[in-house]
């Protein structure tokens, strides 16, 4: 890995455990009222749920990308088969949250489109290992990880509109679209790059 290479992964990596760090408020303490899961009023128990997903598929997704992870092939197959665990568990319970997300039928298109591609590629690169297609492998688990970087990307938007002092609705719905499709494009451009 070149020295760019790696101080931009040890920055993101570092973002991702902050916004993981951040996230697992909800583990540590979890919501008893629909007001305190951000409003939905299917956010106990499903905000825990994906949290819990989510921040594993965050924290273990950053792993991966360490050479020297992915040349030991046992350890890089166990913390990718729970990174795959935590993307379904917190895909699944993002998709359920989005069906009642404040915000309406925007939001719940954007976060509820975001789980899917979510799932849907993490388990596409998952069954291109078992088939012992490492290229699609690689391709598939990079757009994933685009789809899992959306925690981060979201955290940084919401910030900007507040301070920019913007109406938060229209931005946050615009936000449920911002948050991944831009880290999935960036990505696609990646693969095909590469």
């Amino acid at each position: 890995m070149s020295w760019p290479a790696r101080i931009g992964w040890l920055l993101i990596a570092l973002m991702c455990l902050g916004i993981a760090g951040y996230a697992s408020k909800y583990l540590i303490h979890p919501p008893r009222t629909a007001e305190e899961a951000l409003g939905n009023p299917l956010g106990v128990p499903f905000l825990v749920i994906h949290v819990a997903g989510a921040v594993t598929a965050l924290v273990l997704g950053s792993l991966q990308f360490i050479p020297a992870l992915r040349r030991a092939r046992s350890p890089h197959r166990w913390v990718g088969r729970v990174y795959v665990l935590g993307v379904l568990v917190g895909g699944a319970a993002g998709l359920i949250l989005s069906t009642r997300s404040f915000a309406g039928p925007i939001a719940t298109a954007g976060f509820g489109g975001l789980a899917v591609l979510w799932i849907v590629f993490t388990l596409l690169g998952w069954r291109a290992a078992v088939q012992g297609r490492f290229a699609d492998h690689r391709r598939w688990m990079i757009r994933s990880w685009a789809l899992t970087l959306a925690a981060v990307t979201l955290r940084i938007y919401l910030p900007l509109v507040q301070v920019a002092e913007l109406d938060f609705l229209p931005w946050y719905q615009a936000i449920s679209f911002l948050c991944w499709v831009p880290n999935l494009l960036l990505a696609e451009v990646w693969v095909r790059w590469r």
